[in-house]
């Protein structure tokens, strides 16, 4: 047998398969790959660390024999009550006018759609308090449709229940549209337009047809926008204030309670942590999977 096929046989498994050489060239490029170089590593464990450092504090520093106490007094419930109810129906509202807008934004052509897109997730990025002062100025009772809502119906937002739950939709409403947008721009189109082509109107195919369909993305956007508007601070105190029992919110009653109490301060903290943590729980499947 010469040397080149002692190779061949060395090479070859019982039955004829044939067996792969693992050089070390091909070693060492499986170890880079799994590995990380310590340049990255460094400062990627720096980074875990900055964000896990305040929550793990938080941890430590809760007033965990006092904490049943805390979360059972009336200031509590009272703004926890008044947070979820308000985040509830923020989340309704942005339900009811964020979907057809993500649908006209996924379906429709029409010009400066690109300005129209832009300006929905505006809010992403535009500082609450900016938000804030925008809600006053547009429906403030001097505002340029206050005043008409004021003359008109009587209607006066600042300052109320239900300025919390629309500055809550203004900062929430972006994160349902996006999502639902996306999950719109997915499905295939043509289950739309087969409906119409069996005489169904576009609204019967929307509601019929195309609603089932991204039932997973609308539900992922309005989790995400509860829990965004459950959070809010910045736009709410700007436009509604910090009223116990009408405006105060839970994220108003932490920042609140810090300049008095902070056991009560981080107790508020880690419910909101809770919810948080919830959240993302329950979306593991579409935002914590690797593709």
């Amino acid at each position: 047998m010469t040397p080149l096929d002692k190779t061949g046989a060395a090479d070859t498994l019982e039955g004829g398969a044939p067996r792969r050489r693992r050089t070390r060239q091909g070693v060492r490029g499986a170890r880079g790959v799994r590995g990380a170089p310590l340049p990255l590593l460094l400062p990627a464990l720096a980074g875990l660390a900055f964000l896990l450092l305040p929550l793990v504090a938080l941890l430590v520093r809760a007033p965990w024999r006092t904490l049943p106490d805390q979360l059972t007094s009336a200031e509590v419930w009272q703004a926890l009550r008044l947070s979820l109810v308000c985040a509830t129906a923020a989340t309704a509202l942005s339900l009811l006018i964020g979907v057809p807008l993500a649908w006209l934004l996924a379906r429709t052509d029409f010009p400066g759609r690109g300005l129209v897109r832009a300006l929905v997730t505006l809010p992403l990025v535009l500082p609450p308090v900016v938000g804030g002062v925008a809600l006053l100025m547009a429906l403030g009772r001097n505002g340029v449709v206050g005043r008409w809502l004021d003359a008109w119906f009587g209607i006066t937002l600042p300052f109320t229940t239900a300025g919390v739950i629309v500055a809550e939709t203004f900062v929430a409403m972006p994160f349902l549209v996006i999502s639902v947008e996306g999950t719109l721009r997915a499905a295939n189109p043509r289950y739309e337009e087969a409906a119409t082509t069996l005489g169904a109107s576009r609204f019967t195919a929307f509601r019929r047809v195309t609603l089932p369909l991204i039932a997973p993305g609308i539900a992922a956007g309005a989790v995400l926008a509860w829990a965004r508007a459950l959070g809010e601070f910045g736009a709410t105190i700007t436009f509604a204030g910090n009223f116990p029992g009408r405006t105060q919110t839970m994220p108003l009653a932490v920042y609140l309670a810090l300049q008095s109490d902070p056991a009560a301060a981080i107790a508020l903290s880690l419910v909101l942590l809770a919810v948080s943590i919830a959240v993302l729980a329950g979306l593991r499947d579409r935002w914590m999977t690797a593709s």
